[in-house]
């Protein structure tokens, strides 16, 4: 099963010539230990460096556990992890989630080198998820666009290459 999804996810990736590296979004949990993997033997064998990044919210009990997890995946498949720490304001009105998708998104943004390519691990689920709270907002034609395949970002790409698998697939 594995070989599927790794042919289906370079199918996805735009010529490697295009890249001076991947950066991962790297949580831990089965999606993005999933999309590491991938991305490992896709960086391998097109001669590509490759980073994970974790960005430690401290919202969970088990946050510093999740950053040593992080740690052995990396260090069985050779990939350097970054770990960003950051701080999110209770009761400042907006929600815990916005706030640690936007710390996300400006640790991913401070550590891309130019050229680099940033992986999420976003698959069906998300985009149907995406499209239905656009359609509960009333969201225009962008928002019922919903998640983007790619785009540009900080200096490279945002690529979401596991965007046509549902999360059944993956977990299988």
């Amino acid at each position: 099963m594995i070989s599927h999804l790794y042919s289906r996810f370079c199918l996805t990736m735009p010529a490697p010539e295009g890249s001076t590296g991947l950066l991962v979004a790297f949580s831990g949990g089965l999606d993005s230990t999933l999309l590491l993997v991938l991305a490992a033997q896709y960086a391998r064998e097109h001669g590509l460096p490759l980073r994970a990044l974790h960005v430690h919210h401290g919202l969970s009990p088990h946050a510093d556990e999740w950053v040593a997890h992080c740690e052995v995946v990396c260090q069985q498949l050779a990939v350097e992890l970054l770990v960003e720490r950051v701080t999110l304001a209770r009761g400042n009105g907006e929600s815990l989630e916005a706030q640690a998708r936007t710390a996300r998104y400006q640790r991913l943004t401070a550590r891309m080198r130019e050229g680099e390519w940033l992986l999420t691990a976003h698959h069906q689920d998300d985009q149907l998820e995406t499209l239905l709270l656009a359609l509960k907002r009333g969201a225009g034609l962008r928002g019922l666009a919903g998640i983007l395949p790619s785009q540009p970002f900080a200096g490279g790409l945002l690529l979401r290459p596991l965007l046509d698998m549902s999360r059944a697939e993956l977990a299988e």
